[in-house]
């Protein structure tokens, strides 16, 4: 740690790539979104084999997957941000942040098993 002009300096510059990519990742869900409402709204799905066909199209698995890669990350810059500003002793953070870290990867390998099976 550095300190300087009474302030101390950790190293850790996140603010304004944390910042834009909570708003990229934002606005990519709300078009994703907004995309599948017009897919749904157009062709209502009645039963589970309507539901499927939707996503056997591959731009529309890539589009999931990429809403859901979005989503992950969203979530974890912020759980990361509660959990430094809230959890102050350093192991245990550090614990927290791998245990997400972990729990959000195999949902995004989840995500991928379910919409290529």
């Amino acid at each position: 740690m550095v300190k300087q002009s009474g302030r101390i300096v950790t190293g850790a510059h996140y603010g304004l790539r944390d910042w834009l990519a909570q708003r990229i990742t934002a606005v990519f869900m709300v078009v994703y979104i907004a995309v599948l409402a017009a897919v749904i709204a157009i062709d209502p799905p009645q039963d589970h084999t309507a539901w499927s066909g939707i996503f056997r199209h591959s731009w529309m698995r890539i589009a999931t997957f990429l809403f859901f890669a979005a989503l992950f990350w969203h979530a974890w810059v912020g759980v990361r941000n509660v959990l430094m500003d809230y959890v102050k002793p350093v192991a245990v953070r550090l614990t927290l942040q791998i245990l997400v870290i972990i729990a959000l990867l195999a949902y995004l390998v989840w995500t991928a098993e379910i919409l290529w099976s």
